[in-house]
């Protein structure tokens, strides 16, 4: 199945592009997109640690599957007073 990743400004620094296309098994969860993305480009790894996943505008566990045609936003945390 094909998923769509959008990387947050944070981490959209760090790629070659802010808009990714992967590739998973059928069945893959958030966890496995973060694992396939570390692999495939390890100067991501720092900026994944934190990152939020959101799917159809709704955060969600790294557990979570995902389905083909989905677009995964990884966002990082900001804090400010």
């Amino acid at each position: 199945m094909e998923v769509r990743i959008r990387l947050g400004s944070g981490i959209a620094r760090l790629a070659a592009a802010p808009v990714l296309m992967l590739e998973l098994p059928n069945g893959a969860t958030v966890e496995d997109l973060y694992d396939r993305l570390v692999r495939s480009n390890p100067e991501l790894a720092p900026a994944l640690r934190s990152a939020l996943p959101v799917v159809q505008g709704a955060h969600v566990a790294r557990g979570q599957a995902l389905a083909h045609g989905d677009e995964v936003a990884l966002l990082t945390p900001v804090s400010g007073g």
